[in-house]
């Protein structure tokens, strides 16, 4: 075969270092766009991107041409920077070092994409610590919860 071809739907969850509640309005809709045109750049297309107070939820398809990891080193490293530009609250602003990645099904990307739409919602009667652990456990990987929250 002389083609590469590959489509990995992927969700990932990545929080603020010690969940600390830095993702208001305005600055979070600004945020989901500065990420999603990172992530565009590096034709890791977004379908969704969303959260709560101190975590960020992804929904796109991984290129063929980055890993995983480089994707969020790139994600997070430039967002960092340039959310703390936007207002001096920010600038004691960081990513937690540590994320999860989840693959999709194609059968449950408009699920997934429904679940990252309410996060406000979902957020009122759930922690992001609690919801981390349950897709986790959901998924069955295997973590040490003490590295978790650094």
């Amino acid at each position: 075969m002389s083609q590469s071809l590959s489509k990995n739907y992927v969700h990932i969850v990545f929080h603020t270092k010690h969940n600390e509640n830095f993702i208001y309005e305005p600055f979070e809709s600004q945020l989901y766009k500065y990420i999603a045109k990172v992530c565009n750049n590096l034709n890791c297309y977004v379908i969704k991107i969303g959260g709560y107070r101190n975590h960020v939820h992804i929904l796109c398809n991984l290129a063929r041409t980055i890993a995983m990891m480089d994707l969020l080193e790139k994600v997070k490293s430039s967002s960092s920077k340039w959310f703390k530009t936007l207002d001096p609250s920010l600038e004691s602003f960081y990513w937690q070092d540590g994320y999860g990645a989840f693959s999709v099904s194609p059968q449950n990307v408009d699920v997934v994409k429904s679940y990252i739409t309410k996060q406000h919602e979902h957020h009122l009667s759930m922690d992001a610590k609690k919801e981390y652990v349950n897709l986790l456990e959901e998924n069955g990987m295997e973590y040490d919860e003490q590295y978790l929250w650094s």
